[in-house]
Parts: structure tokens; C-alpha cells; sequence
């Protein structure tokens, strides 16, 4: 069985070669959230509202997140700190029976807006940078949000019946972008029924701010991978094997959970 030396940055102090000073993104604060969503509605095109309306019973499949907003305001009353406001739009995949048929498919639209509060640093320099092509400079001195989110899972789903004028102002508030990701225009403000589902999310957060740092520079390591333009060929099984940790947990019996 070969033996294949693993590809490992050198960390030796010896082998330190100079300090360079590069300008970067800093992460000044980061937060995790799981979030529970309750009952958050459902918005479908005409086409599809009309199979929703007709549906003797409706069950959520899957849900998938299509575009975040994120918007940065600095909160006046506690220095450093920033308010995040953060709006989720998802597509809702759900299956409509009406009768006997097979089931139809309905894509609907979800919204959800959470908010967070981050230390960004305190930053009173005003920085300039150029945008390119001979456009002017913009001027910056804000941190800026990030936020990575897996696709929610769909915890739960309900139909009830609609009532009139409730969300109408979200209409003005969904991007062109997700809007074009249906086919025809959403109703917001439906006769009929109505979608509920209940979803649960991981997501990170953090800000960032532009700053200048101070990092060592080792001396690079070639790879000692060979490159492989056929995707079937593959590592040795039995040396790919040897690498698994042996699951000893696997090996003993799973206590009771509580008593029956």
C-alpha cells in the first residue's frame, strides 16, 4: 500500500522568509442563529392559486432559498455596534391533490426578515476606492454584512382560509430578480385559500471592514497530488479505507431513550 505524503502548509519559524503587508477583509463580529419559523405565508401566481383553491389537501415538499437582502445601519445609542436587518425570499415546492388525480406541483414565494446586532469597530477614516472604467470614487467607511444560510427545512404546513388587504405592501418589496424566478406575477392579496409553512434554518452572520494586516510569508510547498483528467479514476480504495477512522462507536449497543 502506498504511502502518499499529505499536502500541509510548513509552519516551521525557521523556515519564515518575510512579513508582508496585505489589505484585506477582517471579520469584526460573527453570530450563528437557528431559527424556528412559524407560519409564514406563501405567496403563488394566479394559475397556481387556483389549484391551491380547488386542493382537498396540500403538503409542503421542500424549500429552497433563492436571494437574501442585507441592510447595515449604525445604532446610535451604542458605539461600534450595528444593526443588520436581513430578508430571506424562498421558494416553496408543495403538492396540491384535487381528487383522484396525481398530485400537482405548486412554487410559490416565502418571505422572511430576521435582524442582528454586531460590533463592527469604529472606523472614522473615509475611504475612497475607484470603481473601475474611469467611474468616479466612492467613498466608504461601513462595515459590511455577510450572511451564509443553508436551505431551511420544511418543519410543517397548513392551508387556511384567506382574508383581504393584509400584506399588500410586500408587493413593492420583492426584487425584480426573485419576481422573475415565477412564472407570471405573484398574488399577494388571493380570494381563497392561503399556505402556511413552518421553517427551520441555520445561517451565520458576520461584518467585515476593510483593514490592513501584518502576515508572515512561508516558503510555498509544491503538491504532491498527481492531477487525473478522468473523473472515474480515483485514489487507491484500499489507501482511501485506510484513512477512515475505525467507527468504534458503531460497535456497542444504542441505550434506551427514557422508559415506555
Amino acid at each position: 500500500m502506498a504511502d502518499h505524503a499529505q499536502d500541509r502548509p510548513s509552519c516551521d519559524p525557521q523556515d519564515l522568509r518575510e512579513a508582508v503587508r496585505i489589505h484585506t477583509k477582517k471579520i469584526t463580529d460573527s453570530c450563528r442563529d437557528k431559527d424556528c419559523v412559524e407560519d409564514l405565508r406563501v405567496y403563488f401566481t394566479g394559475d397556481m392559486q387556483s389549484l391551491l383553491n380547488n386542493a382537498s389537501s396540500v403538503r409542503a415538499r421542500c424549500a429552497e432559498l433563492l436571494y437574501a437582502n442585507l441592510d447595515v445601519e449604525p445604532i446610535s445609542f451604542n458605539r461600534n455596534h450595528y444593526c443588520i436587518d436581513i430578508t430571506f425570499y424562498y421558494r416553496i415546492t408543495a403538492d396540491a391533490m384535487c381528487g383522484c388525480h396525481r398530485p400537482n406541483t405548486l412554487c410559490g414565494l416565502a418571505v422572511f426578515t430576521k435582524r442582528a446586532v454586531l460590533c463592527g469597530e469604529d472606523s472614522r477614516a473615509k475611504v475612497f476606492s475607484s470603481t473601475g472604467c474611469g467611474g468616479p470614487s466612492v467613498p466608504g467607511g461601513q462595515p459590511t454584512a455577510v450572511v451564509e444560510v443553508l436551505d431551511p427545512m420544511i418543519l410543517s404546513s397548513k392551508v387556511k382560509e384567506g382574508c383581504h388587504g393584509a400584506e399588500e405592501s410586500l408587493q413593492s418589496q420583492v426584487p425584480e430578480q426573485v419576481q422573475a424566478m415565477f412564472d407570471g406575477e405573484l398574488c399577494y392579496c388571493p380570494e381563497g385559500k392561503r399556505l402556511y409553512v413552518t421553517l427551520g434554518q441555520f445561517s451565520l452572520i458576520r461584518l467585515e471592514r476593510d483593514s490592513q494586516l501584518l502576515v508572515p510569508i512561508f516558503p510555498y510547498r509544491l503538491p504532491t497530488k498527481v492531477c487525473c483528467d478522468d473523473p472515474g479514476c480515483a485514489e487507491d480504495p484500499c489507501e482511501l479505507f485506510s484513512r477512515i477512522a475505525f467507527p468504534e462507536d458503531q460497535f456497542f449497543p444504542v441505550p434506551c431513550q427514557g422508559t415506555c
